[in-house]
């Protein structure tokens, strides 16, 4: 079974900003000569990276709310040059909107079971994707998405 993170993203008001600042990246990657990718660079580094990197997803946490992930490609490590060890967490360049949960902030990452994951909201069979940020919001507090 999939392991996963979940992280804090810090500068995005939506789901869109973080579409944007992805499909940005991307195009940084394919003018390199990659494949289309995204990254995230975090200071501490998974002990459990084959359970991640088994199917695992970065699921994001947008304005107090869980909503969207991105799979998990790879996870490399490297040295800084001010000599701390830190970790690059490679990221495919989908964003999937999943069915917002409200979480408190905290500091760095967190694992999370993929029995505690949310689902993805195309699974449910109804097209959200065009509602407003703050409708979904609501709804997910009303137990209604």
């Amino acid at each position: 079974m999939a392991l996963h993170l979940l992280k804090l993203c810090v500068g995005a008001d939506s789901i869109d900003d973080l579409r944007d600042w992805v499909a940005e990246r991307c195009l940084v990657a394919v003018a390199a000569g990659l494949e289309p990718h995204s990254s995230h660079v975090t200071r501490m580094v998974p002990k459990r990276m084959e359970e991640l990197l088994d199917g695992g997803s970065l699921y994001w946490i947008i304005k107090g709310q869980l909503s969207a992930r991105q799979k998990l490609l790879d996870i490399k490590t490297f040295t800084g040059g001010d000599g701390i060890t830190r970790c690059e967490l490679i990221l495919g360049p989908e964003v999937i909107e999943v069915a917002p949960a409200p979480r408190r902030p905290f500091q760095g990452w967190r694992y999370l079971d993929a029995d505690a994951a949310p689902r993805d909201l195309s699974a449910s069979g109804a097209n959200i994707e065009d509602m407003p940020d703050d409708l979904k919001r609501e709804l997910a507090e009303l137990g209604l998405l």
